[in-house]
C-alpha cells in the first residue's frame, strides 16, 4: 500500500467553492450535502475493533470504564435521535408544554454528559516518562480532542501522546455532548464561526505558552473536531500576534474535521515566488512554519473535512499524508498504525505506515524542495530533475517527510 503525500497550495485558482466566510445557511447546506455524499463510510469510524496494540489505551479496549462510555453513548444516540424526530409533533401541543419537554430533555442530557466529561478544563498525562519530560521543558505540547470524548478518553489520547513523544501534554477538554449532538456543534462551529469555551480556553493558553521567552516551541496537536477548532484558534492567532513569534508554533492534525487552515505568506515577495517559476530558498516563507495533516482515505469525519477540502488551493495549508484504511479514533487507528509501542512503551522504529512508500506529483515534490534543506532558488524544472533522479534512486518512505516522526521517543528533528 501507498500513502499519498498531498502539499500545500494544490488546485487551480479557479477551483474554489463556497468560501469558508460565505453564507453560514449554505455553507449548513453543503455541509448536508457533503455528509450525504460519503455517509457510506460512517460504519468504518469505530473499525477495525482490534485492540490488542494500544492495550487499556485504545478507546475500544475491554476494560469497565471503555465498556461505561461506550453504553452511555449508545443510550445517547438513541435518546438524542427520539428527541430531533419528536420535535415536529411539537406543534400539536402548547407552546409551554413544548418549551418545557425540551428544557427537560436538555438537562437529562447535560446530566449525563456531566458523568461523562466531568468538571476539568484542562488534563495533564498522567504516565511516566522518566527523564525525557526535563530535556524538553522549553517545548509545550497542548492537545484538543474530537467528537464523544469525555474525560476518560482524553486522559488515554494525552497519556498515549505523552508515551508516543516522551513529552508531558496538556488537554484542553472539548467536552461531549452525546455523538449527535457533536455533529450539530461542528456543523455550528465551523459554518458559523462560533467559539465555544474549549475554544476559547485553547486560545488562551497557546497564546500565553507562545508569549513566554522560555518556550522555544508550542506543539499544537489536533484530532477530529479538534482541527475545527484549532483552525478558528489559528485564524486569531493570525490576527493577533507577531509572525515571528507564530514562528514557534507546530501543528500536527489526525482526521481532522475543519473546512479550511489559514497559514499566509509572511511576505508578498514570497508569496510572488510561490505563484511563479522559482522556488524561494527560506523554510520559514510562512507565519507557521510547520503544518501536517494526517488522514484515512475512509474515515468518515477526514473525508467531510480535510480530505473534501485539500485540493483547493489556498485553503487548507499544510503537508496531508493520506493513508489506506478505516478508522477515526485517535489511539486505537491512527496512533497505533502510525506510532505503534513496543512493550516497554517506547515506538517501534519499524512499522508498517512509516515504511510505506510515498507517492506525490511534481507539485509535492516542488513542495518537498520548498520545505527542504535550505538551497538556493532554482527553476521549476531543474528542482523536478533532481527530484526524479533521488526518487529513482531511493524509494521514498513516510518517515522522509513526516516532521511528526522525528519527535518520536523524546527526539527532535534537526530544524
Amino acid at each position: 500500500m501507498l500513502v499519498q503525500l498531498v502539499p500545500s497550495q494544490t488546485g487551480p485558482p479557479t477551483s474554489t467553492p463556497l468560501p469558508y466566510t460565505g453564507n453560514p445557511f449554505l455553507l449548513c447546506w453543503d455541509d448536508v450535502l457533503l455528509f450525504s455524499k460519503h455517509s457510506w463510510s460512517i460504519i468504518g469510524i469505530l473499525l477495525p475493533l482490534k485492540t490488542s496494540l494500544g492495550g487499556p489505551l485504545d478507546e475500544l479496549h475491554p476494560s469497565a470504564r471503555n465498556l461505561f462510555c461506550v453504553g452511555l453513548h449508545g443510550f445517547l444516540i438513541i435518546f438524542q435521535l427520539a428527541f430531533l424526530i419528536s420535535l415536529p409533533f411539537l406543534t400539536a401541543v402548547f407552546v409551554w408544554t413544548a418549551l418545557l419537554y425540551v428544557v427537560v430533555v436538555m438537562l437529562v442530557n447535560l446530566g449525563l454528559c456531566w458523568i461523562l466529561n466531568g468538571n476539568e478544563n484542562f488534563l495533564k498525562s498522567k504516565v511516566n516518562i522518566g527523564d525525557e519530560g526535563e530535556d524538553n521543558e522549553d517545548e509545550c505540547w497542548i492537545f484538543l480532542n474530537g467528537v464523544a470524548t469525555g474525560k476518560h478518553w482524553l486522559q488515554a489520547n494525552i497519556d498515549r501522546l505523552s508515551l508516543t513523544f516522551r513529552r508531558p501534554v496538556i488537554g484542553v477538554h472539548n467536552r461531549t455532548y452525546g455523538i449527535i449532538f457533536d455533529l450539530i456543534q461542528c456543523i455550528i462551529e465551523r459554518n458559523f464561526v462560533y467559539p465555544t469555551l474549549d475554544i476559547r480556553n485553547s486560545y488562551l493558553l497557546i497564546k500565553e505558552r507562545l508569549l513566554q521567552d522560555h518556550h522555544k516551541k508550542v506543539i499544537l496537536l489536533l484530532h477530529s473536531q479538534g482541527g475545527i477548532e484549532g483552525g478558528m484558534i489559528l485564524d486569531w492567532l493570525l490576527s493577533e500576534l507577531p509572525h515571528d513569534t507564530l514562528q514557534k508554533l507546530e501543528i500536527y492534525t489526525f482526521g481532522s474535521a475543519a473546512n479550511h487552515f489559514n497559514n499566509p505568506h509572511r511576505t508578498s515577495s514570497a508569496m510572488k515566488a510561490s505563484q511563479t517559476e522559482t522556488i524561494p530558498a527560506p523554510r520559514n516563507d510562512k507565519a507557521v512554519r510547520h503544518i501536517e495533516h494526517y488522514a484515512s482515505d475512509t474515515d468518515f469525519v477526514a473525508r467531510w473535512g480535510v480530505l473534501a477540502f485539500h485540493h483547493t488551493r489556498n485553503r487548507y495549508m499544510g503537508r496531508i499524508f493520506i493513508r489506506s484504511g478505516m478508522g477515526h479514533l485517535l489511539n486505537q487507528h491512527y496512533l497505533n498504525s502510525m506510532f505503534p509501542l513496543d512493550k516497554a512503551g517506547r515506538v517501534v522504529e519499524k512499522n508498517g505506515f512509516m515504511d510505506q512508500e510515498v507517492i506525490f506529483s511534481s507539485a509535492g515534490a516542488v513542495e518537498r524542495a520548498r520545505e527542504g534543506s535550505p538551497v538556493e532558488p532554482v527553476s521549476l524544472r531543474r528542482a523536478e530533475s533532481v527530484l526524479r533522479a533521488e526518487m529513482e534512486r531511493r524509494k521514498s518512505k513516510v518517515r522522509d517527510f513526516s516532521r511528526l516522526w522525528e519527535y518520536r521517543n523524546g527526539g527532535k528533528p534537526d530544524y
